[in-house]
């Protein structure tokens, strides 16, 4: 059975050690070193009003961590989070974990009142999960896109997701060309 906590705090390290980890065998020790370092910066230095953070356990052991960081639009009023990071233990995936932990991060923003959730990412696996391709002139990203294609977004009410007034801004971890 999978639990899932909204509790960052005490489990900071082993959540960066699970997205290093995941993310060195999945796309080489390079990218491992920079999501791990990433998520470390996002729990140290994001204020807590722009950061929330989902785990998933298995029988007492991390299997699956997700962040959200808050996305501001000068122009706009509605609420923004970014879903990104996302990581599953190696040897969990292909069993719906992450799927899971989507779902439930997502329920979890819904519940707050969150207007919309974005990430960039591959189109064909979060569309599971009901994200659906946006352009940035609809919904400006912080950063120039490297991978347009990836970046995608859905509303979390029942208003149609309608473009956003930009330019955006996101929370400091983020703000590097690099991630984007």
């Amino acid at each position: 059975m999978t639990e899932y906590s909204p509790e960052y705090e005490t489990h900071a390290e082993a959540i960066a050690t699970l997205f290093a980890a995941t993310f060195t065998t999945a796309e080489g020790a390079e990218e491992g070193a920079l999501i791990g370092a990433l998520a470390r910066r996002l729990i140290a230095e994001t204020p807590a009003g722009d950061l929330r953070v989902f785990t998933a356990w298995q029988d007492g052991a991390l299997v699956g961590g997700i962040f959200f960081t808050r996305l501001t639009y000068a122009g706009d009023p509605r609420t923004v989070f970014l879903m990104a990071p996302v990581a599953v233990a190696t040897e969990r995936q292909g069993k719906g974990v992450g799927q899971r932990l989507i779902a439930h991060g997502l329920d979890a923003l819904r519940q707050e009142g969150v207007d919309i959730a974005v990430t960039y990412g591959d189109p064909a696996f979060y569309g599971r999960v009901g994200f659906e391709p946006v352009t940035e002139a609809d919904l400006p990203a912080p950063q120039p896109l490297n991978q347009p294609q990836g970046w995608i977004a859905q509303s979390l009410t029942d208003a149609p997701l309608t473009p956003l007034r930009g330019p955006a801004a996101c929370v400091a971890a983020f703000d590097d060309p690099a991630l984007w």
